[in-house]
């Protein structure tokens, strides 16, 4: 029997890992005209830091970590999220000694252990982004705006944004009061996550899909903003709106991280299903105190962005996503002497910046003019060695099957003629 790959995760094949890069192309271009820059941090992370950064109520924590000891017996962890590393990585390199604020996006692999089904693997990408160093509201905006316009640039339709306020601690421990009092009298029919999130963090059983009847008509936490989020949150309203870019408040959308405080906020799009959150984010100021201590405290906002849900809901929605591109030439050789000439024809050509192509298996002619066609080359080039003895070779182009012969020295710069 074959070894097979393990569940929830997938073989990304030429024809297809082209299409996602230019969902991370489209992404990098994002972060560069907002001023982001890339950090790449470790797969793999001391398993406290999970812990004490996403929150041990969390399903992710409870239920989701792929983690175990290494050969020092230290638990390890294969990391289910990426802004816990980013914030540690901003702690432990003191990037919190930079006057500017620091804004920094990732992309790479995630790892949670759940049941696969559509658009979701145990194996998953994410592009995210993190803006640590300011409390300003108009960041929060400036995050979910760039979330939004990376959604518009690669062609998603009827992308919708959400937004709510969690608050912050000081308001949250009232409401926090009020949920354990309006779930009391239903508390023994709650399911076994919930009656434990009950005492830890209620506001977890709102985004609880199996308890959603016993949710119905629970306070909202809208009602319990003290001054500061109430601000905070209008005005990250009133720059969505200065923007453009519509939205609706939704204020039982809690988000499944424990370290969120003030905004919150997810995208929706139509294409998965009855499940519309294709991802979200939120603001969360207690991050860094917690992991680096109170002492360095900054204020930090972000997204996490998952790229397969992006392809899945491209794809159902008939977007067209580039995938491999055609080459410039396809060289053929008759001949040994020829294809010897070809071999190096080809170094000058890819060194000039041109895709370029040959058979390496000394097909005959008309299987090698079958290749040219399935890598879509623009041009064919034939060598003889009539050619060969008189300096020149054969180019055809494919699309309108004119052909010339033109001098080998010069094939190069001729490509980049026609092809401009």
């Amino acid at each position: 029997m074959s070894i097979q790959k393990p569940k929830g995760t997938q073989d990304l094949l030429p024809g297809v890992v082209e299409k996602w890069q230019y969902i991370e192309e489209k992404a990098r271009d994002v972060c560069r005209r907002f001023n982001y820059k890339e950090i790449r941090t470790p797969i793999f992370e001391n398993t406290e830091l999970f812990q004490r950064g996403v929150g041990e109520t969390t399903d992710i924590v409870e239920k989701e970590m792929y983690t175990f000891p290494d050969k020092g017996d230290r638990s390890m962890t294969l990391r289910p999220e990426g802004t816990a590393g980013v914030v540690r990585a901003y702690v432990e390199n003191k990037l919190y000694g930079e006057p500017d604020i620091n804004k920094l996006y990732y992309i790479g692999p995630m790892f949670r252990y759940e049941q696969p089904q559509a658009g979701r693997y145990r194996q998953f990408h994410q592009f995210g982004i993190e803006a640590i160093g300011s409390a300003d509201p108009s960041l929060d905006a400036e995050v979910i705006a760039m979330g939004y316009l990376f959604y518009k640039e690669i062609g998603l339709k009827g992308v919708r944004v959400e937004i709510n306020s969690v608050g912050n601690p000081s308001c949250r421990s009232v409401y926090r009061e009020e949920l354990q009092k309006f779930f009391a009298p239903v508390k023994d029919r709650l399911c076994k996550d919930c009656q434990s999130r009950y005492e830890r963090n209620p506001m977890r059983i709102l985004d609880c899909k199996k308890d959603q009847e016993y949710g119905v008509g629970a306070p909202s936490i809208l009602d319990f903003l003290d001054e500061e989020c109430q601000t905070h949150f209008s005005k990250v309203q009133r720059h969505l709106t200065d923007m453009g870019i519509e939205f609706v408040i939704n204020p039982r959308m809690v988000r499944g991280l424990d370290y969120y405080t003030h905004t919150a906020f997810e995208y929706k799009a139509a294409g998965i299903g009855a499940i519309d959150t294709i991802s979200g984010g939120g603001r969360y100021n207690g991050l860094v105190g917690t992991i680096g201590g109170s002492q360095i405290d900054q204020p930090g906002v972000g997204f996490g962005l998952g790229l397969e849900r992006v392809l899945l809901v491209l794809e159902a929605q008939g977007v067209d996503v580039p995938g491999v591109q055609p080459l410039d030439a396809y060289l053929i050789g008759l001949g040994e002497a020829a294809g010897d000439e070809i071999a190096k024809l080809l170094f000058e050509l890819r060194s000039a910046g041109l895709t370029a192509e040959k058979d390496y298996t000394s097909r005959k002619m008309k299987a090698q003019m079958k290749s040219a066609d399935r890598y879509e080359a623009r041009f064919v080039a034939i060598l003889g060695d009539d050619e060969l003895a008189k300096g020149t070779i054969m180019l055809k182009e494919m699309a309108t099957g004119e052909q010339a012969e033109v001098p080998i020295a010069s094939l190069a710069d001729t490509l980049k003629q026609k092809l401009s």
